[in-house]
């Protein structure tokens, strides 16, 4: 399983999973000289299929030892996904090394339980070879697990649950050792068998482990999905203002890290910075579950429903690549007649400008059928800091008209904060306004829209009227 345990970042060495893995190589080459020691000099099937056990231990440490520096490579232009997948292969070897083991440990437990049967001589050594396999099974395997978990390797991860099994396994052959000294004792010729069905056992916990290993290794060199982290992911994400819904969630597990493919729909016609940042929060949140993970993140916008023409036409827009404002679709007998401004660079020709408007008609009439015509206002994008002053001697001759005329407009309950700046092209003014903070947006609009026409018709020098509105009773 997975952990979303901290760890370093992938491709750096790591010097504790090596050890790790030494170690075990070292535990398992001495329990195998150990086991086939006692086995030979006792004759206990049970204490050779151990031996045979362990000998192929040492050959998947071995292999998992190799595999763990080769895993930790960092990626290159061949390997773009690292090498994390010789951790899962060398379990994959290590699986059909056990199955083999097993295969032989039945056969011969067969034989002497039908064929031929081997004195077996249940001796001090016998017992105290297993046992101590037993305590550098539990100290390994329990190492094993902690490095594993700490760093999410699947091949230590193998390791360790492997090394468990030989607990059990190793305690069913003294059993079989202890019945069999019984059966010497007491005379229960019954009980001799007792060897054999211990192998018996130990073949039985190998074949089971080595199935499991073998389908989460497989699933992983497959890239099947490791169980349950969609659904994690899923649950993050539908908890991130601004992202709609998830379409497809893709996970591969290579080595410990987690690759991540993840389709997000968005609301339409939002600005790409926007869209950015959600995207931003969304890698930041799966991140918190799962660091170190590699996230690959597409955003697709949402269609605009059907009756909402006016994002419809945004998303036309914005799809070729246009800025648009004030976008004003107008119902006459039955037709859409469409009013927008479009801005374009100001270093454009007329000519060039026009043909972009064209452009923009054409790609409108063609994906709404329902716009009968087009009008487009073009004007200069804003692309500079315009330079002003402050315009001391108009402010004092304007100020107090600019503020009557503000008084007199309906719906405007008070005005401040006004400021004249001269430009090249004439005279810029913002104005602070309080409006009734019940009022729907739409009709605070009309109201400011008024108060600008107001302003505009008494001093045609002005080409610009910023007005803040906000509610009654805020600073």
């Amino acid at each position: 399983m997975f952990n979303s345990l901290s760890r370093p970042e992938p491709g750096v060495p790591t010097r504790e999973k090596q050890a790790v893995a030494l170690a075990s190589l070292l535990a398992a080459a001495l329990l195998t000289g150990l086991k086939v020691a006692v086995g030979l000099l006792t004759g206990s099937l049970g204490i050779l299929s151990e031996a045979a056990h362990s000998a192929l231990d040492l050959v998947a440490a071995l292999v998992t030892y190799i595999s763990v520096r080769l895993a930790d490579r960092p990626a290159d232009s061949t390997h773009p996904f690292g090498h994390g997948k010789f951790e899962h292969l060398s379990a994959f070897v290590e699986t059909g090394l056990l199955l083999v083991t097993c295969a032989w440990i039945v056969v011969e437990a067969i034989r002497r339980l039908l064929f031929n049967e081997v004195h077996v001589n249940p001796s001090f050594w016998a017992f105290a070879v297993m046992l101590i396999s037993i305590l550098v099974d539990a100290f390994r395997s329990r190492s094993l697990s902690h490095t594993a978990q700490k760093y999410g390797s699947q091949a230590l991860e193998a390791d360790a649950l492997h090394f468990s099994t030989d607990i059990y396994s190793s305690s069913s052959v003294i059993l079989g050792l202890i019945l069999i000294l019984i059966s010497q004792r007491r005379g229960i010729f019954w009980l001799r068998a007792a060897d054999p069905a211990a192998a018996l056992v130990v073949a039985g916990l190998t074949v089971y482990i080595s199935l499991r290993l073998g389908k989460r290794t497989l699933d992983a060199l497959m890239d099947a999905a490791p169980a349950g982290i969609a659904s994690r992911v899923a649950k993050v994400i539908s908890g991130v203002p601004g992202v709609l819904k998830h379409d497809r969630i893709r996970v591969r597990q290579s080595g410990n890290r987690l690759f991540m493919d993840l389709d997000l729909m968005l609301q339409s016609n939002i600005p790409l910075e926007h869209a950015q940042a959600v995207e931003d929060v969304v890698e930041s949140k799966v991140r918190e579950l799962f660091p170190g993970a590699d996230i690959v993140i597409h955003s697709t916008p949402q269609k605009p429903s059907a009756g909402n023409l006016v994002e419809k036409i945004r998303s036309v827009a914005h799809r070729n690549n246009f800025q648009i404002h004030d976008v004003t679709p107008l119902e006459v007998k039955g037709k859409v007649n469409l009013n927008l401004d479009l801005e374009l660079e100001p270093s454009l020709t007329l000519e060039a400008a026009h043909r972009k408007a064209t452009e923009l008609e054409t790609e409108i009439k063609r994906e709404i059928p329902e716009v009968h015509e087009v009008n487009v206002h073009i004007e200069p994008m804003r692309n500079r800091v315009e330079r002003a002053r402050e315009a001391a001697w108009l402010q004092e001759g304007m100020e107090k008209k600019l503020l009557a005329i503000a008084k007199k407009t309906p719906g405007l309950l008070d005005c401040h904060a006004l400021v004249v700046h001269q430009v090249e092209d004439g005279i810029v003014v913002s104005i602070h306004c309080t409006l009734d903070p019940q009022l729907p947006l739409s009709r605070a609009h009309e109201i400011t829209d008024e108060l600008e026409f107001r302003f505009r018709k008494e001093f045609p020098q002005i080409v610009k009227v910023s007005i803040h509105a906000e509610p009654r009773g805020e600073d």
